[in-house]
């Protein structure tokens, strides 16, 4: 089965890439992993591990994607800013790169007023495109210090933006300055205005952006009307229109409602310059992944994970 980068840099791809964020995992074990990976994994090429999403404490990103990647499935390791310095990202991804574990995506980090301990001390000693930079450095063979690292880790390096914040200009000469300094991909921020995402991607594909990294917009499969207001009152960067939480409340059925939504996102995403595939969050802890992918026309990659492989 062709990898990630593999996937991402083939000039004519057989099918839009499919990556799915792993749900945050607090208590369960192993076992928690690996019944997310049965439910995800068939249709996804990679599954995110995140690194203390929303500014909330969970199992460590490190921890995760080494389950993943035991359990067969390509783990892309998110590595935050926020909490380290920069001698622990670098540790973190050297050691998650000795298991295996060699997909990076890079990001500052939500605020900690934005988690439930926002007493917690701000680190930011590096922001995103200082991050990539560093890692990139280590797939060269280099610590930040200039020490060698023989062999270095072949890293994909990955980053975020957010396709739905003005000025849409900016956030494409951010996607630039990453590119530069070494991302391959940008996972994108959930975007409930089709316009504006339409419009940043107009602008990477003539400033040149989408030859440098593959775009993948986000799709949130949620339940009903309750979590997009949650999203819209509650996480930094998103902001989803009235008549759309409307259009989702006033449903007969909110969750084929909700569904439906994601599926329109979906359609209109693919359809856009630079695309080559999706980034799904998954609020629903159901088969909506499996049934927006056939919806979408694109079939089961793999058999579901053996829970078994995580056995010590």
């Amino acid at each position: 089965m062709p990898t990630l980068a593999e996937l991402l840099t083939d000039p004519e791809p057989p099918r839009p890439v499919i990556t799915a964020e792993c749900p945050v995992i607090d208590s369960g074990g192993l076992d928690a992993i690996a019944e997310h990976a049965t439910r995800l994994a068939p249709y996804a090429d990679a599954l995110n591990a995140t690194d203390n999403a929303a500014a909330h404490a969970h199992a460590s990103n490190v921890a995760v994607a080494i389950a993943l990647k035991r359990l067969g499935v390509e783990p892309i390791m998110q590595v935050a800013c926020r909490d380290k310095n920069r001698l622990a990202l670098e540790a973190d991804i050297v050691g998650a790169a000795l298991h295996g574990v060699s997909t990076i995506c890079c990001m500052t980090g939500d605020d900690v007023t934005a988690g439930d301990e926002p007493e917690a001390r701000r680190v930011f000693d590096m922001d995103s495109p200082q991050l990539i930079r560093a890692t990139a450095g280590l797939a060269r063979g280099r610590y930040l210090s200039g020490r060698a690292l023989d062999p270095a880790p072949p890293l994909l390096i990955g980053a975020v933006e957010n396709p739905a914040a003005p000025p849409f200009a900016y956030r494409v000469r951010r996607g630039l300055k990453k590119a530069a300094a070494g991302a391959r991909f940008l996972q994108l921020q959930l975007c409930y205005h089709p316009d504006r995402l339409a419009e940043f991607t107009e602008l990477a594909e003539n400033a040149g952006l989408t030859r440098r990294v593959a775009l993948l917009p986000t799709i949130a499969l949620v339940k009903g009307a309750r979590a997009l207001r949650y999203m819209n009152d509650n996480v930094p960067g998103i902001h989803i229109p009235e008549p759309v939480i409307e259009r989702v409340h006033n449903a007969t059925d909110q969750r084929e409602a909700a569904y439906q939504l994601a599926l329109e996102q979906a359609r209109h995403a693919l359809s856009l310059p630079g695309v080559r595939g999706l980034h799904f969050t998954d609020f629903r802890h159901d088969d909506a992944l499996g049934k927006i992918c056939a919806d979408l026309g694109l079939p089961a990659i793999r058999s579901a994970p053996d829970g078994d492989a995580l056995v010590m």
